[in-house]
This record gives structure tokens, sequence and C-alpha cells, in this order.
């Protein structure tokens, strides 16, 4: 979105769908909730994120749905589906089927590379080809090619009273266009543009320059970047479609507590901010806290915001059904007004 007068065309949210080990049902039902008051409150997309083996929503296209039954407009998103975790042929039935229930609106966000503390579930998870997985891209080369509905059988037609298909059933037209991919490298975002995919970019993205010089990193630049890395890479060019998920909690409506209990939050997330982390060289952007001129006002002066006419802006992970309300309250009676976005904007 480079001119500052181009309105955000696209307006999400991401929730990673906390719940209590001893009730699960109140946390998913609370995540379906919320997803129902995005539609209501106009946006055009609802993402929900993977955890496994943690308390949150370890099923998201389960969830979805459920969403698809209780929604009739909203778009709804994984950001990311780890394929490490899964079949890419199941998940590709899953993913078909969850769209036609839906009507189009699914839009699946997939990220590689091997599962979390892996050595801690290699056994539970692939008990006898943990040695032999393809954690990498081919992974999901192979699950766009099902999606797209290429051959994933030597077996059709009818056998006795059986029929069967040679590809992946049910297929769903138009769903290869809606394939995400969350890229935090140059690399991946390339390989992503190659192969056709839009492109989920977040509040984290890998340090890709001269480690000697941590001093000169600059989040947003390197965004800005890979983004542009992309489109040029991509079949689409400059139309490829790119989502900006940063962490935004607009405190317009925000009680004096809230507001208190947001500010520290961020603060004891900003060191982290401040260099790369772990071996995977990993920099992370400060969440923007405030009323929403002033978040509007560092979003216009954030190098990947302007490259970007849609948003899936994350919810803090840790906080109640309340404030998640009135974020999402603000977020699309307040913040989304002022960069320009209209309540169901265009398709």
């Amino acid at each position: 979105m480079p001119p500052l007068s181009e309105p955000l065309r696209k307006l999400g949210f991401l929730t990673i769908g906390l719940f209590d080990r001893e009730n699960p049902r109140a946390g998913h039902e609370s995540t379906l909730e919320l997803i129902e008051l995005g539609e209501r409150l106009g946006f055009d997309s609802a993402w929900l994120r993977h955890r496994h083996l943690q308390y949150g929503i370890s099923s998201p296209v389960a969830v979805l749905a459920a969403a698809s039954q209780r929604t009739r407009r909203i778009d709804l998103g994984t950001a990311v589906i780890p394929l490490g975790w899964e079949n890419p042929l199941r998940l590709a039935e899953d993913l078909a089927t969850v769209d036609l229930l839906s009507g189009g609106r699914l839009n699946p966000g997939v990220s590689v590379g091997p599962p979390t503390h892996y050595d801690q579930v290699r056994q539970a998870l692939y008990p006898d080809t943990g040695d032999a997985e393809d954690f990498g891209y081919g992974r999901v080369r192979r699950l766009l090619d099902f999606v797209a509905g290429e051959k994933a059988s030597d077996q059709s037609g009818t056998e006795g009273f059986e029929v069967f298909s040679e590809r992946v059933e049910p297929y769903a037209p138009g769903l290869i266009r809606r394939m995400w991919y969350g890229g935090a490298s140059t690399r991946s975002t390339v390989w992503a543009a190659e192969n056709g995919m839009n492109l989920l970019t977040s509040s984290v993205v890998k340090a890709e320059g001269d480690p000697s010089k941590e001093g000169t990193f600059d989040f947003a630049a390197i965004q800005a970047e890979q983004i542009r890395a992309f489109r040029a890479a991509h079949p689409e060019g400059a139309r490829a479609r790119v989502s900006q998920g940063l962490v935004v909690i607009p405190t317009d409506s925000a009680t004096a507590e809230q507001r208190a209990r947001y500010e520290a939050y961020a603060a004891r997330r900003l060191p982290r901010t401040a260099a790369p982390q772990g071996p995977g060289r990993l920099l992370f952007a400060p969440d923007l806290v405030g009323p929403s001129a002033q978040i509007a006002e560092r979003l216009y002066a954030h190098a990947g915001f302007r490259e970007v006419d849609e948003v899936a802006f994350a919810l803090p992970f840790t906080f109640g059904a309340e404030d998640y309300v009135q974020i999402l309250t603000d977020i699309a009676t307040s913040l989304g007004p002022v960069l320009g976005w209209r309540p169901g904007g265009s398709t």
C-alpha cells in the first residue's frame, strides 16, 4: 500500500483459542463466539493458530468447520498449520470438505519444518518413519497438488459396488487459489511465490544480513524486502496477495485497568525485539498498543505495512474474552476506519 491515501482493503484477526485443561469446551466455544463477533463487526477474515500438545486449538480445521455453520460471510483461515504434523493427502480431504461446507471461504495457511520438540514427540507421531519423513517444501508441494485435484491413486472406476476416484475427494474448486504460506525468510517467501501461493507474514522474520552488525537490523525493512521479493517471483506480480499479522491492541474503549495490563504485556515482550533471538535468528516486531490514531501513525510509518492492503492483526494469547471483545470492537470501529477500511470490504 505505497501511497498513504490507499485504503486498507481487507481486515482480519488471528487468535490461538486458549482453553482450560479441565474444561476445554468452554475455550473452544469462546473462540467460535469470537468469530461470530468478528463477522458482526464486519471483519473480512478470522484466522486460527495451531497449538499441539498445549492448551490452544490443536485442530483449527475442525473448529473452522463448526464456524462455517455459524457464519455466512467472513473468510476462515489457519495461520498456520505446521505440516510436519500432517499427512498431506488426509489434510487435503479435510480442507476441501470444510471449504465446501463454508461455501468457498476457507483460507488454509501452512508452514514447513519438523514438529516442535520433535525428539520428544517422534515416537508418538512417526514411530516407524521418523527418520525418513520429509519436512521440507516437498511436503507443501504434495498438499498443493492434492488440493488442485492432481492424481493421488492409480485406482479409479467401479470395483464391485464401490466407486473410486483417482483424485482427493471431495474436490473444492477455487481452494488452490486460497492456499497461503507462512514465511519468515526470503528463501521461503520466494519458494511460496514460485509455487503460486499467497503470503502470510507476521510479527516474526528471520534476521537476514551480517550477524556482526546486530544493531542495524530493522524488522520493518526486512519484512518489506521479503514482500517485494515475493511479488517479484510470483506469477501475479504486484497483484499477489500478502497479509500482514502484527500484534495490535487499540485502547480507545479500554478501561484504565485494561490499558495498564496491555501496556505491561507489551513492555514485558519488548526486550526480545532488540536483537535476533535463538539459533534461528528470529527478529520480533514490537506490539502496537495505544489509541487507534496513534497506532495508525505507527503503521503508516512501518515499511512492511506500506507494502500490503490486507492484514490479520494477532490478538495477544493470554487475555480474557472480555478483552478480546474490546480489542476487536476497537479495531473494527476505530482503527479500521482510520486506515481507510470499511466493514465487509471488497472481495
